[in-house]
């Protein structure tokens, strides 16, 4: 990456289930059709060979991949396990996530290594990853996958409490903000739709939530013709603002016989 001449050098941090890491190595692909951009992006090792061959088709000298070890002898979770669709169930995804924040010392190991980061895009569930950006004086954007509609809609059924003493699960309950758009319970899952939140999920999603809002931006898999009055609500009511920047999917290239380098 030190061999060509970059005016930004951006950081990637997806979490590591392949649903979240798919958009966000579209968006380094994204990013690498600019000129003088550089990326990294950091994996663990059992993620790296699906990592390297997405990016097989993107420039080498431009794009760097670093893995950093998942954590071992973490309760609940198998050994060698680095990605949620390695875990038997997913209802170990609270420890499995938790156990991101050992990372921690790796992470910022590396990053003092690397040229300046103008800024990283690192995924919501990797909360942590936010005191790091601001250890080191570079912007984060965090990056959940969603569109705005899905957004707009978490957040009010979120802030108004919508689900609160509901018993049916298929009772249809209108959203304030767009009384058009009817939900119902089963269309969430924990905690959102426990009756007095509580415990080691809930805490971990306030953790990330209260992360989000402390970042410098989103980066929302969307495009703004798409959904125009979600966004717009997003960025009216949300926290922090947010920029279209998709569908990240139409940034695949051509694939090629060259992988970036790993380190």
């Amino acid at each position: 990456m030190g061999s060509i001449s970059s005016d930004h050098h951006v950081v990637l941090f997806p979490f590591m289930s392949k649903g979240h890491i798919i958009p966000i190595l579209n968006l380094a692909q994204l990013l690498l059709r600019r000129p003088r951009v550089t990326v990294t992006v950091f994996t663990t090792p059992a993620n790296r060979p699906f990592t390297s061959k997405f990016l097989s088709n993107s420039s080498t000298a431009a794009c760097c991949i670093i893995d950093i070890p998942y954590p071992e002898n973490v309760p609940e979770i198998p050994a060698g396990v680095e990605s949620t669709d390695k875990l038997p169930s997913m209802s170990l995804y609270v420890p499995f996530t938790r156990a991101t924040k050992l990372m921690q010392p790796h992470f910022e190991r590396a990053l003092e290594s690397l040229p300046r980061v103008s800024f990283m895009v690192s995924d919501g569930f990797l909360w942590w990853t936010l005191d790091s950006a601001n250890k080191f004086g570079f912007p984060r954007f965090v990056f959940y996958g969603m569109n705005n509609y899905a957004m707009s809609v978490s957040r009010s059924v979120g802030q108004n409490r919508l689900l609160s003493g509901v018993q049916s699960d298929d009772e249809l309950l209108t959203l304030p903000e767009f009384p058009w758009i009817k939900i119902t319970k089963k269309d969430f899952d924990p905690p959102i739709t426990d009756p007095e939140p509580k415990g080691p999920h809930f805490e971990l999603f306030i953790d990330q939530i209260v992360s989000t809002s402390n970042s410098y931006g989103m980066i929302v898999n969307s495009f703004y013709e798409l959904e125009p009055l979600f966004a717009d609500h997003c960025n009216l009511v949300g926290k922090p603002k947010s920029w279209c920047v998709g569908p990240l999917c139409l940034a695949v290239l051509p694939p090629k016989n060259e992988e970036p380098k790993n380190e």
